[in-house]
């Protein structure tokens, strides 16, 4: 029977389905009647096998339990009942992810996948997770710990997905799809009201425009609010507050059964305070009038209160547009020609002292745009040959300003931009050996130029108007990059119900140049840093057990991680010779990471269902050159704990005419797990820095729907009931600004939702 043709209308919307774990589930229907009819659970119909979501991780539409891929799927009523609000609430749900807000504020994305990512957010450096909205690639951090509302589905890839995505998914990928267009009158409302002041209104309504199938829109926005989990003590400022407002605008003409456009807004504005900073140990330099110290500031008690000198500035603006050509040949191919472009800007007060005193005060300004072209063709005669290539374009620009404040006696800017280059083209390609077994072969080459215009000077004083003569850095350099990602997979079909699979794939991260760089007192730092490589082997099982009542998915892996690039802040001798630092960028080593994942999802009976995943990783470096010494030894990769899973308990009932009721219990878990990069122990000066570091720990979350009906739905939510105490990151300078701070992850909260759909 010849197999289903991707949709080019991007249709296809998911049932909501009838049961939903970690892996998410949704009934698969017809693709242009799941458009058109409301996907919705008829009341009394009886749960008794799991059925499994589609997906695209491989840029063409699969079920996730036929898929070799390692990739978690979270369907829109999953993410609901997760009590996922953003991005970073996936953090537990996923085999090895580690997401979280980075450091200072509330909407910059840290994301690491199986030990491997980037928690330095400035220009110049990429991410090693790829984010991607409705196929678009969102290229830097800033802004991209997506809100959720209005969405299909969220994937998870996981290991390096050079072969489709490109650069900068060396440790994997995130894909964020937003709904899709109907022809019918639909959409939803819903408020949040919770502790801590939160009070949420998200809404979208679309459809065809008079009833039309040909022309059909959609819009959904968000209106997020949260008081502080802290205050400003001194000013009586909110910090680690939360206020969001976005928008979604979506508009489909389907001109021809064979061709269609679709046209996608997107905007969002953050203008929450700053995230607060708990000073982990007395700043020494509080005491030393000399240094701007106006006398002993010991930690405070609250974990999220601070005493910032800095206003409470913390913005950050997001905007998108895209427009998306999809055309059929014939029904055996499909094309589709994707323009986007994307731009951001940030301005964020960074006093990392978190004192009124002027010790390490920065003001900083990050700004980028993006143009994007993907040209992508999909084979699907129905035999024994299926697969995609393309052509891939990103024209792109990021840069700033940083203001540097240290102790009010050292003035510094750094400022620059870089410009970015590329073009790829790429091909996945699988052919069915036999029945049972079948071989996929992808290819991408990938060329970048880097261009970075790089000017940091002195000033002489805090007003930063008057330079001081001194010139840290002045270069405009460019250099090219060039990539070759293979990857081979195999697959075999054991029986109707169990697949096991084997993969070998390659990812890279772009180099670049260090915009920090100090290249008077180091020239070295004006060099460039080369791209990073993961070769990535693989195997795993895909099972459908109990007559569908259980999925287990398994899945093993042994990564060779080269040229790492790592940020450390790091010592020089000034022309006066007085010490100082400055954020170092390097390629310093070599490593080996190795681990197993499972993800279950079980229908213990009709109305009881067991669901999570468990996570080992074993992640070291070979080798980590420091000052022509190999430290790999002592020290130790960030964001990779050895341990982590999740358990997740839901029981349903019917309540014949009151509707259904659905009670959820969860369990995360993770272990010791070192947050920064630092060199533990200096083997030239013998000065030793312990990295900001958090014990093993779990959270207690808990949920109780009650479905009245089709229309109505009311959601009691909480997470971390325990109000369990743990840190996701920090700065450790002690040596030179006398600054050891770490940032908590958010305190117990709960939450009420009223939802109407229609």
């Amino acid at each position: 029977m010849k197999r289903k043709q991707l949709s080019m209308a991007i249709h296809g919307a998911l049932a909501v389905s009838l049961l939903v774990g970690a892996v998410g589930s949704a009934a698969a229907q017809d693709e242009q009647d799941a458009q058109d009819a409301p996907a919705v659970k008829q009341e009394g119909q009886k749960t008794t096998t799991l059925e499994s979501v589609k997906v695209t991780a491989r840029k063409r539409e699969e079920t996730l339990q036929e898929v070799p891929v390692a990739v978690t799927a979270f369907t829109a009523d999953a993410l609901d009942k997760l009590n996922v609000e953003d991005l970073s609430d996936l953090d537990a749900q996923v085999p090895n992810l580690t997401i979280y807000a980075a450091r200072g504020s509330s909407s910059t994305l840290t994301a690491y996948i199986r030990g491997v990512g980037q928690s330095d957010p400035l220009w110049g450096v990429d991410p090693g997770v790829g984010i991607y909205m409705d196929d678009v690639y969102i290229a830097r951090p800033q802004g991209a710990l997506l809100d959720v509302f209005d969405v299909e589905r969220i994937e998870v890839l996981r290991g390096p997905q050079g072969t489709l995505y490109g650069k900068n998914t060396i440790g994997g990928a995130i894909k964020y799809v937003s709904k899709g267009l109907r022809s019918d009158f639909n959409g939803y409302g819903s408020v949040t009201v919770g502790n801590y002041g939160q009070r949420d209104i998200k809404a979208a309504v679309g459809g065809g425009f008079g009833g039309s199938e040909y022309l059909r829109g959609r819009i959904s926005v968000a209106d997020l609010h949260r008081d502080g989990f802290g205050e400003n003590v001194i000013t009586g400022a909110q910090v680690s507050d939360k206020k969001i407002r976005a928008y979604r605008a979506n508009l489909g003409a389907y001109v021809t059964d064979k061709f269609d456009l679709q046209f996608a807004l997107d905007h969002a504005v953050d203008t929450s305070g700053v995230r607060g900073a708990k000073m982990l140990a007395p700043n020494p330099f509080n005491s030393i009038p000399l240094y701007g110290g106006t006398g002993p500031k010991p930690p405070m008690a609250s974990r999220y209160d601070v005493r910032n000198g800095m206003p409470n500035v913390n913005d950050t603006t997001l905007s998108g547009a895209s427009v998306t050509a999809n055309f059929r040949m014939n029904e055996d191919w499909t094309f589709k020609y994707v323009l986007a472009k994307r731009e951001s800007d940030t301005e964020t007060n960074i006093d990392f002292d978190t004192t009124q005193d002027k010790i390490a005060d920065v003001k900083a300004f990050y700004s980028d745009e993006q143009v994007t072209h993907e040209v992508q063709s999909n084979y699907d005669g129905g035999g024994r040959m299926r697969g995609v290539f393309g052509v891939y374009k990103f024209d792109g620009e990021a840069g700033g300003q940083v203001l540097n404040n240290f102790f009010n006696l050292s003035f510094g800017d750094t400022q620059g931009t870089v410009y970015t280059k590329s073009i790829a083209a790429y091909a996945d390609w699988t052919f069915d050996v036999s029945e049972r077994f079948s071989v996929d072969l992808g290819m991408r080459w990938t060329s970048e130029d880097k261009h970075a215009v790089v000017k940091n000077i002195g000033y002489t004083d805090g007003t930063f108007t008057k330079p001081s003569g001194v010139v840290a850095a002045a270069f405009d350099k460019t250099i090219n990059f060039k990539n070759l990602s293979p990857k081979i997979s195999l697959d075999y079909q054991v029986t109707p119900d169990i697949m096991v699979y084997g993969v070998a794939s390659r990812g890279f991260k772009s180099g670049g140049y260090n915009i920090r760089a100090q290249a008077t007192a180091v020239p070295r730092s004006a060099d460039p840093f080369q791209d990073e490589q993961v070769d990535s082997y693989e195997v795993g099982t895909k099972m459908g057990l109990l007559d569908q009542r259980l999925f287990l998915n398994l899945s093993a892996f042994h990564n060779k991680y080269k040229d790492i690039q790592l940020s450390i802040f790091t010592e020089y001798t000034t022309a006066q010779n007085t010490k100082a630092f400055f954020g170092d960028f390097t390629n310093a080593g070599e490593g080996t990471v190795d681990g197993l994942e499972v993800e279950y999802q079980w229908l213990a009976t009709d109305n009881f269902t067991i669901t999570g995943n468990l996570a080992w990783l074993d992640a070291k470096f070979d080798t980590y050159m420091f000052k022509n010494v190999n430290i790999a030894k002592q020290q130790e990769f960030t964001n990779a704990p050895d341990f982590s899973g999740a358990l997740n308990a839901e029981y349903r009932m019917d309540l014949g005419s009151a509707g259904s009721l659905s009670a959820r219990v969860g369990y995360s878990y993770q272990s010791r797990v070192v947050a920064t990069t630092e060199v533990v122990y200096d083997p030239v000066t013998k000065a030793t820095v312990q990295p900001i570091t958090q014990d093993g720990y779990g959270l207690i979350g808990a949920g109780l729907i009650w479905k009245y009906n089709d229309a109505w739905t009311v959601s009691l939510q909480g997470s971390n009931l325990a109000d369990e105490e743990y840190l996701t990151t920090g700065y450790n300078l002690y040596s030179a600004l006398g600054v050891h701070t770490g940032f908590y992850g958010p305190p117990r909260q709960y939450s009420l939702t009223v939802k109407y759909d229609f």
